[in-house]
């Protein structure tokens, strides 16, 4: 989130799409409770009426996968009606950049793309330079190459009738979201936009949340009191889990992963870190290297020196162009590319999609380790139904992890609140914390090293390795200390000493952290994610910052872009809701981005610090399919044709191949209805936990689908009746669940039936059914490989009988 859970009651509109806050982040529903109570309306757009629909103002259905044709019509409306907020958009955003002559786009593709390889050229999209090699721009937005216009351009296809007609949402439901929404670019006015899984879950699923950042540039509400691009994160601290790296292609703090094309430090530096000619940008990720040298020296200790770039050398390094996500990883396991690994605490077999491939991929391997705190369906997937274990040849280990609360650390909210959580009770039986685990087999690894050396023993024996497992201690870690003493000023720091922030964190050697983002969480002060202070001076108590409980990344700013709140003098566009104002030469409030004076001193800085170019990206030329988003029709379809452009799908979407990967063509008369997934308040995630609290698995005691009466009728269906639905890749079974809560929705003039199911049961609870994720297609995102589980194409009839699995 650029703000945080309790800012959302200062939004003046709430937009909830791709998103159910009130049963799925219900801390968030709390506040924006609070917002409508306040006078905010609140649109719940989703292809589901559920309780978030019935406590917003009003829902709108619309057809899974087509959210930014919804999104673009509003952008067409915005700027046909000027409702930008101006001084914002010219002086913070880079609409009035002008870009170069290589950028073009037509019939659904944008200029630089390679059919063979199904990638872009994105140097095509670049800006034009003046001499000094800084973007050129046009503040009055009138020049056809600047983005302003050409956005216009772009965006201008997206008429009422076109997005109606592919969307599913009537005409007048669509004016009045736009108009509501819209409202909010008034100085002193904010929009929030809540977004989860249902926004990033699709082979679009990054141009979603980018024009949403696109609407909230046009209407000013990035940085502002009520505003923000906020992401729900999930239970299991996905927030920190991303920020430390869970992902293949970074590392702790956002940085990229070495590549094999990068063999030195040297040579990873100078591709990695940005550099701006003009002077006001603060291009922040100029600070890189010094993030980069401190994570290696957290890392190697003592044995990174120097000589073998902080142990930058002895890193392993991916292939540029290979892709590592898990979704080929299992492609690699089914093809028997992979011999072992471990899984802590994830449930492949049956949250991965095409989970019956994910299955067999898995009786490929030699070996596995499991670390779970429940046995399931991957832990015991070589007993799976239908299969025979002795046919199976993987040796498989199962770890017990002990449960959250029988363990210390830390958990980072939605919002970037980093927060200590206490140890309840010692763990039980002879489970252990998965740091214990991962601290002890390393320790094994390392011991077997010293003593047999191996080939390339110098990544695991120098590793500056804990003897055992403490959280503190990695706390401490993750913030930073220096290695030497170092003099800053008129003040020397000892060795040791831990730092108070990133600004101290150097390239030399001299301080190490774990990850450049939480650097001041645990400084001279001690561990701030302890602190429960409700204090406020009456600025920050007005929208309710609370900077003394907890601490928030980075260097406790609890509104990102904050400097874009106020005008150039540094005075807030919202006198009610101020975040931060310049006052007798300082900042107040929050925490500011960044200390500069306002723009209009001559040291003052663009406020959107970590562009290189320091504006709000309006024209977004890093993602990898296209500078603007642009609808493109989920994998599976049920449309022939894209309305928008003769391009029908995303051009760039990932796809894995092997002979259990097939997709059903666009509007397959076999696969008439559309699926989507989600989950439910009862069970957390997939279901291994919280299939085992018998009061839970009573409430919610098995797979069920969501269909309209109408195509209930139609199949001959009745409520609670065993049905099967099944997509080109198989078939599942459950129960019908015949509800209003889904909404058959007119799609080019004809009837199209939208069906929704949970995610969360699988095959080692007794009764309950088996995975969803069966059903869905192994197709991704091409910028974050995301899979697509919210859009695939199914047909749905009565079952014959019910089956074991509901037995």
């Amino acid at each position: 989130m650029t703000n945080h859970w309790i800012d959302i009651k200062n939004a003046n509109a709430v937009l909830i799409m791709g998103s159910n806050a009130a049963e799925h982040h219900p801390i968030s529903f709390k506040w924006v409770l609070k917002a409508k109570d306040a006078g905010a309306t609140v649109m719940h757009i989703d292809p589901k009426f559920s309780r978030t629909s019935a406590r917003s103002d009003f829902h709108v259905p619309l057809r899974s996968g087509t959210d930014i044709a919804f999104m673009g019509g509003m952008v067409k409306y915005i700027l046909d009606k000027d409702l930008i907020h101006k001084d914002y958009v010219v002086q913070y955003t880079n609409a009035a950049f002008i870009v170069g002559d290589g950028y073009s786009f037509k019939d659904g593709l944008f200029a630089g793309y390679d059919a063979a390889t199904r990638k872009y050229d994105r140097k095509k999209w670049g800006f034009a330079l003046d001499k000094e090699g800084v973007p050129k721009r046009d503040m009055t937005l009138k020049n056809p190459r600047c983005v302003y216009q050409l956005m216009k351009k772009h965006y201008g296809r997206y008429n009422l009738d076109k997005v109606s007609a592919v969307t599913g949402v009537p005409k007048d439901k669509l004016l009045k979201v736009y108009d509501i929404y819209a409202a909010t670019h008034e100085p002193g006015k904010a929009g929030t936009v809540m977004y989860a899984l249902g926004w990033t879950q699709h082979s679009v699923g990054v141009q979603n949340i980018r024009l949403a950042a696109i609407i909230q540039l046009l209407l000013g509400n990035i940085g502002v009191a009520g505003g923000g691009i906020n992401a729900l994160r999930g239970e299991p601290n996905v927030q920190g889990s991303t920020d430390h790296c869970i992902l293949w292609h970074i590392l702790p703090g956002y940085l990229p992963v070495p590549r094999a094309d990068w063999p030195t430090l040297a040579d990873y530096q100078k591709a990695n870190t940005p550099v701006s000619h003009d002077p006001k940008s603060a291009n922040w990720w100029g600070n890189r290297p010094k993030y980069m040298v401190s994570l290696l020296k957290g890392w190697m200790g003592e044995a990174g020196t120097p000589e073998n770039g902080f142990g930058y050398d002895w890193m392993p390094k991916v292939e540029p162009g290979k892709d590592y996500s898990t979704l080929f990883l299992f492609d690699n396991m089914y093809k028997g590319k992979v011999r072992g690994g471990f899984i802590y605490g994830h449930n492949p077999c049956q949250s991965m999609p095409n989970a019956s491939k994910i299955r067999k991929a898995m009786d490929k391997l030699d070996w596995l380790v499991v670390g779970e705190i429940h046995n399931t369906e991957t832990s015991d997937y070589w007993h799976r139904p239908g299969v025979d274990p002795k046919d199976i040849k993987t040796e498989v280990f199962l770890l017990p992890s002990c449960q959250r609360g029988e363990k210390d650390g830390t958990i980072s909210n939605s919002g970037r609140w980093h927060m200590w959580h206490y140890k309840g009770i010692e763990p039980m039986g002879e489970s252990k914390s998965m740091g214990w685990m991962v601290v002890e087999i390393m320790n094994r690894v390392r011991d077997l090293y010293k003593k047999e050396k191996g080939a390339f023993p110098e990544p695991v024996v120098n590793l500056d390795w804990p003897e055992h497992y403490d959280a503190d201690y990695l706390a401490k870690k993750i913030n930073g200390w220096y290695t030497r003493d170092v003099t800053v000023g008129d003040k020397t720091h000892k060795k040791g000493e831990q730092v108070a922030s990133f600004v101290a964190l150097a390239d030399d050697g001299s301080t190490i952290s774990l990850n450049w983002l939480y650097s001041g969480c645990y400084g001279p002060s001690g561990n701030l994610s302890k602190r429960r202070d409700p204090a406020q001076t009456p600025m920050q108590a007005n929208i309710g910052l609370y900077p003394g409980f907890s601490w928030a990344w980075p260097v406790n700013r609890r509104i990102l872009y904050n400097r874009a709140s106020v005008d150039l003098n540094g005075k807030p566009f919202s006198a009610d809701k101020p975040v931060i104002e310049w006052k007798d030469g300082k900042w107040v409030g929050d925490v500011p981005d960044g200390g500069w004076p306002p723009m209009a001193d001559p040291k003052g800085k663009y406020p959107f610090i970590m562009q290189t170019e320091g504006h709000g990206q309006a024209y977004g030329p890093g993602r990898v399919d296209g500078p603007f988003p642009e609808h493109y029709e989920p994998a599976e379809t049920p449309l022939a044709a894209n309305p928008f452009s003769k391009q029908l799908s995303n051009p760039c979407m990932l796809l894995a191949e092997s002979d259990m990967d097939i997709l059903a063509k666009p509007g397959d008369p076999k696969y008439p209805v559309v699926l989507t997934t989600y989950g439910v308040t009862e069970h957390w995630c997939g279901g291994g936990d919280t299939r085992n609290t018998p009061v839970l698995l009573e409430a919610e005691p098995q797979l069920y689908v969501e269909m309209d009466p109408v195509l209930a009728k139609k199949q001959g269906i009745k409520n609670g009746d065993p049905v099967v639905i099944e997509s080109i890749r198989g078939k599942v079974e459950a129960i019908a669940m015949v509800t209003v809560r889904m909404t058959p929705l007119t799609v080019q003039g004809k009837t199209v039936h939208l069906v929704g199911m949970p995610f969360c049961f699988g095959w080692t609870t007794p009764g309950v059914g088996d995975a969803t994720n069966r059903l869905t297609p192994s197709v991704a995102d091409p910028n974050t490989a995301i899979p697509e589980y919210k859009a695939c194409m199914v047909n749905v009839r009565k079952a014959d009988k019910v089956t074991e699995l509901f037995v």
